[in-house]
C-alpha cells in the first residue's frame, strides 16, 4: 500500500490527530500483547524478536508495567 492508497483528511489538523490517535491505539495493543505474552510464560528475546527490537529496548520499556500489574517476569539463566 503507498501513502497515495490511504485516505488522508483534507485539513492537517485531522490528519494529525488521526497519527496521534493511531499511535496510542498502536502502544495499547503492543501493552497487551506484551503482557499476554509474559503471562503466557515467554522471554523476553522472544518478545523482543517478535516486536522487531532488542531485549533490552523491550525490558526497558514494559517492565516496570508488568511488576506493577503483578506478572512474575522470566529471569535470565545462569
Amino acid at each position: 500500500m503507498s501513502a497515495t492508497d490511504i485516505p488522508t483528511p483534507q485539513d492537517p489538523a485531522d490528519a494529525l490527530a488521526a497519527v496521534v490517535a493511531l499511535r496510542r491505539l498502536a502502544d495499547q495493543l503492543e501493552d497487551a500483547a506484551v503482557e499476554q505474552a509474559m503471562r503466557a510464560e515467554w522471554s523476553w528475546p522472544q518478545v523482543a524478536e517478535a516486536l522487531g527490537v532488542t531485549r533490552q529496548a523491550v525490558h526497558r520499556k514494559h517492565a516496570k508495567r508488568l511488576i506493577a500489574a503483578g506478572v512474575k517476569l522470566r529471569r535470565r539463566s545462569p
